[in-house]
């Protein structure tokens, strides 16, 4: 059974402080996994800024490393609206 609550993610920004973030999609791009977050407080906010992260398995855990290559995130971008059409698509 699925559930319908937003998954919450907390993350610590460049200062120290917990942020809450949504998880909107993990998927692969290229054999590497992304994920796509978005402010927690613009959750409901179409125009809300889509966070997007590299998934690296280290010791036991999965942590989130910023894609610092601009053109990769374009191409990681492109792949998640790709896919959230696709999500979109199936609900309808």
């Amino acid at each position: 059974m699925e559930s319908n609550e937003p998954k919450i993610v907390t993350l610590l920004d460049e200062d120290g402080n917990e942020v809450e973030f949504e998880h909107l999609l993990t998927f692969k791009y290229e054999n590497e996994r992304y994920v796509a977050l978005v402010p927690a407080a613009q959750a409901d906010d179409d125009e809300a800024e889509v966070i997007l992260l590299r998934v690296e398995h280290r010791d036991g855990e999965d942590i989130y490393v910023s894609v610092d290559n601009e053109v990769l995130l374009n191409e990681v971008f492109d792949e998640f609206l790709s896919l959230m059409d696709e999500i979109d698509g199936e609900e309808e």
